[in-house]
């Protein structure tokens, strides 16, 4: 499995960077996870949108979405005609209110483009070889945290969520913690949200060997998020940049 961050802001993107997006990959199937402002152009680095096989999207924060009306387009026109609809995996009541920003010729075209499909709680989706199971997280409501996988290969995508037994429970076993630290350490608990040493604490009792840290404020020191994280988990931390790449067997 490969794990391509194709964005790691949170909230909005700062110059460069693009806002929630990350990539699964095998050598038959690909699987993105999020599709937040900015993601599907650092997608096109990787692979042409139009040979995804599915689209699960954590929560109804415009960041974690807003890149979806994109993809849309592509598939729609595609170089060599519309490509078949693919499956987009939402929280409940995301739908409409993506249909509600389009008018009723946009909603059919939304629907033109994508097999819309509602996530549940540990109810497995799975797309080829890749299967990803739904958790709970502590964020809004619905909120999803992800586990991917793949062959012997897991990740934890946590995707938004406050530090807590939800997102304890998801992240155990995984090889490959894929962590929001959003939080600078002066706003711990003032959004639900993770800081840094949290993603790292997070990681340590999940039994990771990798942490990545992704979801990071704009303006938040890239380097001492990494310090933080590594005060409190002794394996190794990646802080993400938009295509960084891991191989997880």
């Amino acid at each position: 499995m490969r794990l391509t961050v194709l964005g790691s802001a949170a909230s909005y993107p700062d110059a460069g960077r693009a806002c929630a997006g990350h990539l699964v990959q095998t050598s038959s199937t690909a699987v993105l996870l999020d599709c937040g402002s900015g993601v599907l152009s650092n997608l096109g680095y990787v692979m042409a949108p139009t040979h995804l096989d599915a689209v699960l999207v954590s929560h109804g924060h415009v960041d974690h979405f807003a890149d979806v009306f994109a993809l849309q387009a592509a598939l729609r026109y595609a170089p060599t005609g519309p490509v078949p609809p693919i499956p987009l995996w939402l929280p409940s009541g995301l739908r409409l209110r993506m249909e509600a920003l389009l008018g009723e010729r946009g909603a059919r075209e939304l629907a033109e483009a994508f097999e819309m499909r509602t996530l549940e709680v540990n109810v497995p989706v799975v797309a080829g070889d890749v299967t990803v199971v739904p958790h709970p997280a502590d964020h809004v409501d619905p909120a999803f945290s992800f586990v991917v996988e793949a062959g012997d290969a897991r990740v934890c995508y946590t995707s938004d969520t406050a530090y807590g037994p939800a997102v304890e429970t998801a992240a155990r076993g995984a090889q490959v913690l894929l962590a929001e630290a959003t939080l600078p350490v002066e706003y711990a608990g003032r959004a639900p949200h993770m800081t840094p040493a949290e993603a790292g604490a997070l990681a340590s009792v999940s039994g990771a060997h990798t942490l990545v840290l992704t979801h990071l404020w704009p303006t938040i020191d890239r380097d001492e998020a990494g310090r933080q994280a590594r005060g409190a988990f002794g394996g190794r931390v990646i802080v993400a940049d938009e295509l960084t790449a891991l191989d997880i067997d």
